[in-house]
């Protein structure tokens, strides 16, 4: 996943990008967006939570404002549930929150707006692949990626025909995607990981070789926290 940074007057020297801007390679846990902040201010106090601005056209109805000691300049924000999680340094300002957290608001809903294409984009790919090897017989009824999973390559929810694919998975060949999407469209059929699930999968010719894929990555360390699809092994 890459993060979107800006710097702070003395920062920003290297692969920075006109503007202050520079693309890197980010592990972050949770975090969506990631920014620099400015100079901070006092101490740490308690997480609380502010209305959201009337003008964004986000989903989540309030956001959580979360001070931490441990945060410097940078300032990071993703959805829980809801709600926005806004992380910021303990000592900014009240006035440097308020700008910050309404250019994440800003940046959480232009990201999130450019990804619902790819999201669509999956969910056809879905009814595709469900249709070449599963008869048809597997409807989810929303497919989707998601940033926060990161010791899945994808899961669902069999009672509400829900498909999540880890972000991670963007980038990799065409058929390491589409087999972690057949295994999760198989699981609303067959919710377990038995011998009936797994002749589900037979029928897509490339399972072994996306398997080894995927395995290779977790051997690499590019992605050490990542198992496979669902609870087993890829």
């Amino acid at each position: 996943m890459h993060t979107v940074e800006w710097f702070g007057p003395q920062q920003g020297a290297g692969r920075d990008f006109p503007g202050g801007q520079r693309v890197t390679s980010g592990r972050a846990r949770r975090s969506v967006l990631s920014h620099r902040g400015e100079s901070p201010r006092s101490a740490a106090s308690a997480p609380r939570t502010v209305p959201s601005p009337q003008s964004r056209g986000s989903g989540a109805s309030a956001v959580e404002v979360r001070r931490s000691t441990r945060r410097r300049r940078t300032v990071s924000a993703y959805r829980e549930g809801d709600r926005t999680v806004v992380l910021i340094p303990a000592r900014m300002s009240e006035a440097e929150e308020q700008r910050w957290v309404s250019v994440m608001l800003d940046k959480l809903a232009a990201q999130e707006s450019k990804r619902m294409l790819g999201d669509a984009e999956l969910a056809a790919r879905a009814e595709l692949l469900s249709g070449q090897y599963l008869g048809g017989r597997a409807r989810p009824a929303t497919v989707r990626w998601v940033t926060n999973q990161n010791t899945r390559w994808g899961s669902c929810t069999p009672a509400e025909g829900s498909i999540r694919l880890s972000h991670r998975l963007q980038g990799m060949p065409e058929y390491v995607v589409d087999y972690v999407l057949l295994h999760e469209l198989a699981h609303l059929l067959v919710p377990g990981h038995g011998r009936r699930f797994w002749q589900l999968l037979e029928a897509y010719p490339r399972t072994e070789r996306a398997r080894g894929y995927l395995e290779g990555v977790v051997a690499a360390g590019r992605l050490p926290h990542l198992t496979g699809p669902g609870d087993d092994q890829p």
